[in-house]
């Protein structure tokens, strides 16, 4: 059943994408740095409400590749009935495929990667695409990630906890240094659940912060709703 998600400036479905929209894509997409940027690129776009997000915030154009065929078709007409359009572009194909050919270099990419590791897996073939790394792993991710990257840009990256320390040990093998990191919590007295990781070719002073979603009276926090509030309608 199609279901239609209205944002302050945009809306979109994601009744036919194998991933579907939740609170680390709007996350990223509000959190990700987006100052001094020409060209983005959103890795595994699904829906594609992340590089809507990140259109809204820049007039940078904006790229989005997706290997599944029919999440790429609903990204693309979430594209094209947006304000956007005309400076968004979708490549279905995989992202290993898309920057082994790709000469063009990125200012700002993103990521909200698929990142169960040997873990069990539904028998939804689409839905395994999009959550699980044997069709990208975190090394190809870094690897593609550090070869479309401008010398001077920033890509940022949301993962579990545990997931994270294995990327940014990986980023670093492939000269991608984290400078940035925000621990997000989903309600105030629980432990991080996620990180939001800022990578580039070069390390500054290192810079932590965190994030607590919901009040313990289930209530957004004031941070959660300054993040969001150019995108939820309620905020």
């Amino acid at each position: 059943m199609k279901k239609t998600f209205r944002f302050k400036q945009f809306e979109l479905s994601d009744d036919r994408s194998t991933m579907k929209i939740g609170t680390d894509a709007v996350l990223l997409g509000a959190w990700s740095n987006v100052e001094n940027t020409l060209r983005m690129l959103d890795i595994g776009t699904g829906a594609g409400i992340i590089a809507l997000m990140l259109a809204q915030r820049s007039d940078a154009s904006v790229d989005a590749v997706e290997i599944d065929k029919s999440s790429a078709e609903q990204a693309e007409a979430n594209f094209n009935q947006s304000p956007w359009k005309n400076k968004m572009k979708l490549y279905n194909t995989s992202f290993q495929d898309f920057s082994a050919a790709s000469a063009i270099t990125y200012d700002l990419i993103v990521s909200n990667p698929p990142f169960f590791v040997n873990a069990l897996k539904s028998n939804q073939f689409h839905r395994n695409l999009a959550r699980h790394t044997d069709t990208l792993s975190f090394d190809d991710l870094i690897k593609g990630i550090a070869k479309l990257l401008s010398p001077q840009g920033k890509s940022c990256i949301i993962l579990p906890i545990t997931e994270s320390i294995s990327l940014k040990r990986i980023a670093e093998l492939n000269g991608l240094f984290c400078n940035h990191q925000t621990e997000v919590v989903s309600r105030k007295g629980l432990a991080p659940n996620r990180m939001l990781m800022e990578f580039s070719k070069s390390k500054t002073n290192f810079k932590m912060t965190s994030l607590c979603i919901l009040n313990e009276d289930s209530s957004y926090t004031d941070e959660f709703k300054d993040l969001t509030k150019d995108f939820y309608l309620n905020f």
